[in-house]
């Protein structure tokens, strides 16, 4: 019997994120989920190795929650048996001086995965209308013609950057690379659980900034403003999945079921077929090395 139906928490109505649970409860111990994440992650190796072979599509993974929502260590765990050369993990940080010359998408487009191949966006595009919104300053440093304060932030401007997310997407949907994209839903007391863990136990003390207390300040602006980025961009083809994370285990496990199920939707991806001449060779190629 399935655990959970990933149909549930794919965002296709109107998202309410208020009412959202931020923990599954089921009857796993932990063990349970740590086994059911292991039998997921080998099917997703086997997966990347046959869509490396296949050619055809990427995939970008995008990961976004707020701070101790779990996005590094799920990182770790969820895509710790692929092959190396099958997932680059992107971790995107405040742009920098080279960055800033360009676009805010440029920095992603470089990002993005070869065929074959998995990335892994650990804060997305999407902090460009998330915390830029929180905090409408740092739009200032992108140099953009017309603004030189605040308040020449024009009326539409987060419209239309929800508008190029959503044409980005689409744009890189249509080229072949699967777009699936997770908010990791925490509610405030368990990350305030968490925060006092880094403070309190030594092996956790370089985790901790004193940034993190300022940003937990706007919570309920952060609330409203991923309510808003989710509902205007989950499409069909860039689908956000909003995954309970109260609960690390489990969302991990979530999260590779999830894509698991997503992937079994592009039947076209097998190993390709050798040449029939190459095969009807083989016992030539055989005797050749044999020798």
């Amino acid at each position: 019997m399935a655990v959970f139906n990933p149909d549930d928490f794919k965002i296709t109505s109107t998202f309410k994120i208020a009412g959202f649970p931020t923990e599954l409860k089921t009857s796993l111990n932990d063990d349970d989920k740590e086994d059911k994440l292991d039998k997921v992650q080998a099917k997703l190796s086997e997966l990347q190795d046959v869509m490396y072979a296949h050619n055809r599509y990427g995939v970008l993974i995008c990961l976004q929650g707020m701070d101790t929502s779990g996005k590094d260590s799920l990182i770790r765990e969820v895509f710790k048996e692929f092959n190396p050369r099958g997932v680059v993990v992107h971790s995107f940080k405040t742009p920098n001086s080279t960055e800033l010359e360009h676009d805010y998408l440029w920095r992603h487009y470089l990002a993005l995965p070869e065929k074959g191949k998995f990335a892994v966006f650990n804060r997305t595009h999407y902090e460009n209308v998330l915390v830029t919104r929180v905090h409408p300053e740092y739009i200032l440093n992108e140099n953009l013609p017309g603004i030189e304060k605040v308040e020449d932030i024009p009326a539409d401007f987060w419209e239309n950057r929800f508008e190029q997310i959503n044409n980005f997407e689409k744009h890189i949907a249509q080229n072949g690379t699967i777009v699936l994209k997770f908010y990791f839903h925490m509610s405030k007391e368990e990350q305030r659980k968490r925060l006092l863990r880094r403070l309190e136990e030594e092996e956790h003390h370089w985790k901790f900034s004193p940034g993190d207390l300022k940003e937990r300040d706007r919570w309920d602006d952060y609330m409203s403003y991923y309510e808003e980025a989710i509902n205007k961009t989950s499409k069909p083809h860039a689908p956000w999945y909003v995954i309970p994370a109260d609960d690390k285990e489990m969302a991990r496990y979530m999260v590779a079921k999830i894509i698991w199920e997503e992937m079994q939707q592009h039947t076209d991806i097998k190993e390709p077929e050798l040449d029939e001449k190459v095969k009807a060779n083989f016992a030539m190629y055989r005797d050749q090395l044999k020798k």
